[in-house]
């Protein structure tokens, strides 16, 4: 019958792996579950969900889909936390945001983003990843920046035509004040 079981819970754990575009693989030692239900509150509200897994089995589950994870990333007590990609990335910064990362329970050991396996200083780069939004706003920052040059360079010629030929009349005396006489 523990086979059934564990059977059932791989193809889980196979499923999650297939469908989340990104997994946050995280330690829980010494991690109460009063402590977590609020983190598990925020990672909610960015589309992130955690879950404790059984290290054995999700090691099977990262098999089959091509990753091999060392011995260090499954170690202990383990969950982990997935999502789409954006979901991800908000939740790494969540995970080592000095709040939670002050009392030192909850640690980043690795992660799968964007069909690749990443170790612990690769899933804590995550976290300096901006967000869509930010992404975007550079996005125009870079389509406007050569734009704004251009305008600026096309409005400096006529300004700097006048400015010239003003300065011709001044060097040659001005203007005449003498109008030609009307008859």
């Amino acid at each position: 019958m523990p086979n059934l079981v564990n059977n059932l819970i791989a193809s889980e754990y196979d499923g999650l792996l297939s469908k989340a575009e990104g997994v946050l693989v995280i330690s829980l030692g010494r991690v109460t579950v009063k402590e977590l239900e609020p983190l598990r509150n925020k990672l909610a509200k960015d589309g992130a969900r955690v879950r404790m897994v059984r290290t054995s089995l999700l090691r099977r589950a990262m098999a089959e889909k091509g990753f091999e994870a060392s011995a260090e990333m499954l170690a202990g007590n383990t969950g982990i936390v997935y999502g789409a990609l954006e979901a991800t990335i908000a939740a790494a910064k969540l995970l080592t945001s000095p709040e939670v990362k002050k009392p030192g329970k909850i640690t980043l050991r690795g992660a799968i983003f964007d069909g690749g396996l990443l170790g612990p200083k690769d899933a804590l780069a995550l976290a300096d990843l901006p967000d869509k939004q930010t992404l975007r706003s550079q996005l125009v920052g870079c389509l406007v920046g050569p734009l704004r040059g251009l305008v600026t360079t096309l409005n400096a010629l006529p300004s700097g035509t006048a400015r010239v030929l003003q300065a011709k009349v001044d060097a040659a005396g001005g203007p005449t004040a003498e109008a030609p006489a009307a008859s």
